[in-house]
């Protein structure tokens, strides 16, 4: 069937006059930030082999991009993800580089969806950094110190909220139950959902009862207020899951010594669904949006995929959840104050010479 040309595909849209302009000026922020730091733009291709996101990305995450057949028969997809080519770029094109690499992007992102009660997109824009070749705490804390900074840079850093976890923990409990690969993806998704009664169930079908369980279920259950890694403590046995709590109370210190300690909170039921983590991972929040704005975490064993294995961490912002508060915002600050001048005269020369003034001082104008 054959769409008429007005119409558009859908989870695809415009961006125009005002809202446009807050978007480019939110991306010209974040990457301001990022070059402060020393991070190099980098761009990578908007149609890449499909195999890259399914190794990059995970089989499950990767499905959901759009794919179609190249010329020579091998298949493509639009970029559904910046991380996975970076990781390529970093072992291929930059092996021979000195370590740390530090490459931030800007780039716009395609994945399909099910349709939902909030907006539905399709193509979306991420603001993100990588940090490559750098392992431990000390890395960990600089990409968080850049995510808080361009929170603050935006206005939004006071209503904020970076939550911290640790791929360990889940690992740990996984191991500590004997799970395997399909058990231990049931159960992430179980505590992911915070479903702590399907999740006590989970583990009572694996033969656990009594006040085990009920314990169990609590890193399914998590309650403002608690300790949540002595809680934790209580509950997890495993070598892996109790060093991996170590690292959380580690990073927390330090936080807490920066005086950052509001704006971030360890949740160990907040579990991300990408495969290529392999320690800290952390989703940010913002008040009054409808989803988080951002995620990110450690991925060690990405690069291993294209030949050089190295740690990594890194995050992105979707900026159109960033938008959501942004937009709001801003449209109660002006009220309608962005509109262009209009610039008058009795002839065509003497308006020019009106606008060409008023624009070398900054105002914006629209000639008769």
């Amino acid at each position: 069937m054959t769409e008429p040309l007005s119409n558009i595909p859908g989870g695809m849209r415009y961006y125009f006059g005002r809202e446009a302009r807050l978007r480019r000026a939110a991306e010209t922020a974040a990457m301001s930030v990022f070059d402060g730091w020393g991070y190099e733009e980098i761009a990578t291709p908007s149609v890449d082999y499909y195999a890259l996101f399914e190794r990059g990305m995970g089989r499950e995450e990767a499905r959901r991009s759009f794919r179609f057949a190249d010329t020579d028969g091998r298949l493509l997809a639009l970029r559904p993800d910046v991380t996975s080519a970076v990781a390529r770029a970093a072992a291929t094109l930059f092996a021979s580089a000195p370590r740390p690499l530090r490459f931030c992007y800007a780039a716009s992102v395609f994945r399909q969806r099910p349709r939902s009660h909030a907006e539905w997109r399709r193509q979306g824009r991420q603001l993100g950094c990588e940090l490559i070749g750098a392992g431990g705490a000390e890395a960990d804390l600089e990409v968080l110190a850049i995510a808080v900074e361009v929170l603050e840079r935006l206005g939004l850093g006071a209503s904020s909220r970076i939550t911290l976890n640790h791929v360990g923990v889940l690992n740990g409990v996984a191991a500590q139950l004997g799970l395997d690969p399909a058990a231990r993806e049931e159960m992430r998704q179980l505590i992911d959902a915070r479903a702590a009664d399907a999740f006590e169930q989970f583990l009572m079908r694996l033969g656990y009862k009594g006040p085990r369980v009920a314990r169990a279920g609590r890193l399914a259950r998590p309650v403002p207020g608690r300790d949540v890694l002595k809680e934790a403590r209580g509950i997890v046995s495993h070598g892996g899951a109790r060093e991996a709590l170590d690292e959380l109370e580690a990073l927390r210190s330090v936080v807490n010594s920066q005086g950052l300690g509001d704006r971030f909170s360890i949740d160990l039921a907040d579990v991300s669904g990408l495969d290529y983590y392999t320690g800290l991972v952390f989703t940010i929040y913002v008040e009054g949006a409808g989803a988080r704005v951002g995620s990110g975490g450690r991925y060690d064993d990405l690069t291993a995929n294209f030949g050089r294995p190295e740690p990594a961490v890194g995050f992105v912002f979707d900026l159109d959840a960033l938008m959501e508060v942004i937009a709001r915002r801003d449209s109660a600050a002006t009220n309608g104050d962005d509109a262009a001048a209009t610039v008058e005269g009795s002839n065509a020369a003497e308006r020019l010479r009106d606008a060409r003034r008023r624009r070398s001082l900054g105002e914006r104008v629209r000639m008769e």
